[in-house]
């Protein structure tokens, strides 16, 4: 059975694509089995690997989210060995709309993946910069979820909210939903911010947040162009190091502690753990510090979903 991860942010430009794309090759490099699934209308997941969104019009993931084709018909392979995607098109902007009157709308594509999951070992959905009904799928259909997160002081203030949503989800629509770990990336060792923002992360969710930083690097950002990833483009930068490092912390979490994840009290953010990671996450609109509020209340994803 595959490990499904949903790789999501509600917030734009913090590097999801480029994790999707560049933790999938590192994983397909490790000799696993990797299929993308390209959920963001935009497709610069499938554009990164070199597919051209145009060239894909009847098999795409739309066509397998509105029942026309199935996700073995419409996923195709890669320059990278082991490496398949399933590409995204423009016609997912309309998806949404017509996923509203369908059954079981918010599991259409879990009942998909689990047609394919024997066939690989990881499923790596890549989200759209929003919380609509197409992340609502990917959340559903995912086994955990992984939060790329920009190493500047407004994206902490969208990952209590990812946090909240994910917790609503785990409460009733997919109760085996956790978090797998949280990314940081564009990370600056010029920039004060950013060590800030690691100290802060790093403390409020300790052994959740994978140890290997990505930095900023020009060899990322010029990868996509050239439809590769950066283990195809640079494969000696400093980007694809990290990557590699990501990849390799990945697969000794999910297949190197098996008996870990058999255990039925296995929980990736303990009830101690929440309290704490909710409550010092609430942010101050004044200042550009976290600052650990009075109140006591509890939220959906420390009390309710665990998450």
């Amino acid at each position: 059975m595959a490990r499904t991860i949903c790789i999501a942010n509600q917030k734009g430009g913090v590097g999801k694509t480029t994790t999707s794309v560049n933790l999938a090759s590192s994983l397909a490099e490790l000799g696993r089995r990797v299929l993308i699934v390209d959920m963001d209308p935009q497709g610069n997941a499938s554009s990164g690997l070199g597919v051209k969104r145009y060239d894909n019009q009847e098999n795409n993931i739309y066509q397998v989210l509105i029942g026309e084709k199935s996700l073995k018909d419409v996923a195709q392979s890669t320059n990278t060995q082991s490496l398949c995607i399933a590409s995204a098109n423009p016609d997912l902007v309309g998806a949404e709309i017509e996923l509203v009157d369908m059954p079981h709308r918010e599991y259409r594509l879990r009942q998909a993946i689990e047609s394919v999951s024997n066939e690989f070992d990881y499923v790596l959905i890549d989200c759209p910069p929003s919380l609509g009904l197409l992340t609502v799928n990917s959340l559903c259909a995912a086994d955990s979820f992984m939060v790329p997160l920009q190493c500047e002081y407004y994206a902490l203030e969208g990952l209590s909210q990812l946090l909240n949503t994910c917790g609503l989800i785990k409460k009733s629509l997919n109760p085996a939903l956790r978090i797998e770990g949280i990314v940081l990336t564009m990370f600056d060792t010029r920039n004060n911010l950013s060590h800030q923002v690691v100290a802060e992360i790093q403390s409020h969710f300790g052994d959740k947040v994978f140890k290997s930083i990505i930095p900023r690097n020009v060899r990322l950002s010029e990868a996509p162009s050239h439809g590769q990833s950066i283990l195809d483009y640079d494969s000696k930068s400093i980007g694809a190091r990290k990557y590699r490092e990501l990849a390799e912390e990945l697969d000794q979490r999910v297949y190197g502690s098996a008996q870990e994840e058999s255990a039925p009290a296995e929980n990736p953010i303990t009830p101690q753990e929440a309290p704490k990671a909710e409550g010092e996450m609430t942010l101050k609109e004044e200042g550009s510090s976290l600052t650990q509020p009075q109140s006591s209340q509890e939220s959906p994803v420390e009390g309710e979903a665990h998450v």
